[in-house]
């Protein structure tokens, strides 16, 4: 564990309470000081949730570690099922509460509670939150779930959606569709929007479907010894996926696939002419293994990208990105540090980033558009509308979420093309007040929308020892005015003809005598 100014994921505790928010009917006694209430806001906040998490803390101070804690929590523990009067409860410890050696399990069973008290032993300083939630997930499933008659009709459930997650809400609703077409209905979606209760009857289904394996593979693997369901491989996130995800299902099943592909649009968007410049655009993407693995799929095979950088920052994952990633010939990332993420997008040079909230702020700092594909996000990625990353109207979405961030950059690059024109130069004010528009005065030295950054002098040197070359100011400048999507080709197309040209500086002649002869 370090201090850091941003992190992937939190500790194993904030995904034990995204399972206990997802969830009805069921409470977390968390054993935790005065300041880890602070993961409320995670869900009220960002989430936007009517309802703040279904955990009471025991909120020990400073001054309580000379008494006694563990009476703290049974308190809190049975103020906690006097008032909320849930199905079942789960307890555990929080990492700062870890670190004083009570616990919450022992005394929970000694209270003599008439529901089921499940104690989590959460390893705060070995693992992290995904993992929390996938260990959580499998106590609750572990001790409430049951063998019993199967239903009549072909049924699943949905496994791992919970609080927090990306688009986890729309994707149990689109996947609930898909499934009802083909005349499988849904036995149990959880933990998103299950109760204890619908736990003690997730063996009724037939087979299980693997949403998201970062939070419930563990749930699967033992209902599959234990209850004898086997589980679904595929992620249908994107058309090919969607396809085989259906395929796997109906051959699990013993039925006929069925998939009606009338509202499905992303192929002929992407296959349209208006789609022909993103063609071989170079993406970078790196975020939860699932998202990043399936992204790169659609990426590849379903827009035409030119995947640089595939990688993901929840090691469970790691096998599974590096085996993909050998697919697409680049070595894996696997890391939770942002700043190796940034410096790996710097180097890769890429004219689009699929990641998370953090490469959203690394694409800004680099002048690089960034579409969200993957927890962790903020506010903005959980919309009121109605919109899903799985199966079709999920593929629509993914070809919205791609595009936009490329058009809106093309936009503001035409902008900056023509900032010393007459009406769109900075002084001009805003153009559709026409002569009335107040002039804004932003001095010469105001970037445009989304630039890149200039080069440091310490970058500068790198570049003369690596090829060298240097760029002077000028042809930085002027290297600024060539389309965004392809301003890291012009770049490297220039430095290889200087250098071959035994041009040590770049200047704007060098620049456009490199465009000449790449045009021939």
């Amino acid at each position: 564990m370090k201090l850091t100014v941003w992190t992937y994921e939190g500790p194993p505790h904030v995904g034990a309470m995204r399972v206990a928010t997802a969830m009805k009917g069921l409470h977390y006694v968390l054993h935790a000081p005065q300041g880890d209430t602070y993961a409320d806001l995670l869900f009220t906040m960002i989430e936007r949730r009517d309802h703040r998490p279904p955990v009471t803390y025991t909120t020990f101070q400073a001054r309580d570690l000379g008494s006694d804690t563990a009476n703290l929590f049974k308190t809190a523990c049975q103020e906690a099922y006097d008032r909320f009067q849930p199905e079942a409860m789960i307890v555990g410890a929080s990492c700062t509460a870890e670190l004083i050696q009570d616990d919450p399990g022992g005394m929970s069973e000694t209270m003599g509670l008439p529901v089921p008290v499940i104690p989590l032993e959460l390893p705060s300083y070995q693992r992290k939150e995904n993992y929390g939630a996938d260990e959580t997930f499998f106590q609750i499933v572990r001790a409430l779930a049951k063998p019993t008659e199967r239903t009549k009709h072909p049924s699943v459930n949905l496994i791992g959606p919970t609080g927090l997650g990306f688009r986890h809400r729309d994707d149990i609703t689109e996947l609930t569709g898909l499934l009802e077409e083909m005349g499988v209905s849904v036995n149990v979606a959880a933990p998103y929007g299950a109760s204890p209760s619908d736990i003690a009857t997730l063996g009724a289904a037939w087979a299980n479907v693997l949403m998201y394996p970062e939070t419930g593979e563990a749930a699967c693997r033992w209902m599959q010894r234990e209850l004898g369901q086997p589980f679904t491989k595929t992620v249908p996130i994107g058309v090919g996926a969607t396809r085989d995800f259906i395929r796997e299902l109906a051959d699990m099943l013993e039925i006929t696939p069925r998939l009606d592909e009338s509202r499905l649009r992303l192929p002929w968007y992407s296959a349209s002419v208006d789609s022909t410049y993103l063609t071989g655009k170079r993406v970078f993407i790196f975020g939860d293994g699932t998202h990043a693995m399936a992204m790169a799929r659609v990426a590849r095979d379903e827009m035409g990208f030119e995947v640089v950088g595939l990688g993901c920052y929840n090691r469970e994952q790691a096998r599974a990105m590096r085996s993909t990633a050998k697919e697409y010939g680049l070595e894996a990332l696997i890391t939770d540090d942002y700043l190796e993420v940034e410096q790996a997008i710097e180097a890769a040079a890429p004219e689009m980033i699929l990641g998370t909230q953090m490469e959203r702020h690394i694409g800004k700092r680099l002048g690089i558009p960034c579409a969200v594909i993957s927890a962790p996000v903020h506010v903005q990625d959980f919309p009121a509308r109605y919109s899903p990353v799985m199966g079709l109207e999920g593929a629509n979405v993914l070809f919205d979420t791609l595009v936009h961030p490329l058009v809106m950059g093309l936009e503001e690059h035409l902008l900056t093309m023509f900032r010393e024109d007459f009406e769109f130069h900075d002084g001009a004010g805003a153009s559709h007040h026409g002569g009335h528009a107040p002039v804004v005065d932003r001095g010469s030295e105001g970037p445009a929308p989304h630039t890149p950054r200039g080069i440091s002098e310490p970058e500068k040197q790198d570049r003369v020892e690596a090829g060298n070359v240097v760029w002077l100011e000028p042809a930085e400048r002027e290297l600024k005015k060539v389309p965004f999507f392809v301003r890291g080709k012009a770049r490297r197309n220039t430095e290889a003809f200087a250098v071959e040209k035994g041009v040590s500086e770049i200047s704007v002649e060098t620049l456009y005598e490199a465009k000449a002869h790449y045009a021939r």
